[in-house]
C-alpha cells in the first residue's frame, strides 16, 4: 500500500514555476507534520518545508522562503508544494514525508518515518 505518492516534477527554466503534489492515504492525515525534503546528487537530503496538520502552520528552509509555499487539501488528502522563481540550485529529487509522533517541528529526515518515492525537479539556467 502506497501511503505517500509525489507527482508534478519536471524540467523548467530558471525563474519558472512548478507545483508538486503529495497524495496521502487517510491514515497519514493523523500525522503531526507533512514535510517536503530534497536531495541533490552527491548531497544529503535536506528540509524544504513542512505543514503542521493540526492548525496548518507552515515552516520553510531559509533557502526557499518567499519562493515556495506548502499547502494542504483536506478533501483530497493532498499536500502541495508551489515552487516559484526556481533556480538551478533547486534541482533535486523532492520527497514528501510524514512525521507521525512528536509535537515539535523537526527538520532532520530521521524524524520522518513515512516517505514517498520522490519526484525529479530539474531547473536549467
Amino acid at each position: 500500500q502506497v501511503e505517500l505518492a509525489e507527482s508534478g516534477g519536471g524540467s523548467v527554466q530558471a525563474g519558472g514555476s512548478l507545483t508538486l503534489s503529495c497524495a496521502a492515504s487517510r491514515v497519514i492525515f493523523t500525522s503531526n507534520f507533512l514535510g517536503w525534503f530534497r536531495q541533490a546528487p552527491g548531497k544529503e537530503r535536506e528540509f524544504v518545508a513542512a505543514i503542521r496538520w493540526a492548525g496548518g502552520r507552515t515552516y520553510y528552509a531559509n533557502s526557499v522562503k518567499d519562493r515556495f509555499a506548502i499547502s494542504r487539501d483536506n478533501a483530497n488528502n493532498t499536500v502541495y508544494l508551489q515552487m516559484n522563481s526556481l533556480k538551478p540550485e533547486d534541482t533535486a529529487v523532492y520527497y514528501c514525508a510524514a512525521r507521525t509522533s512528536g509535537e515539535l517541528l523537526q527538520t532532520l529526515p530521521r524524524y520522518y518515518t513515512i516517505w514517498g518515492q520522490g519526484t525529479q525537479v530539474t531547473v536549467s539556467s
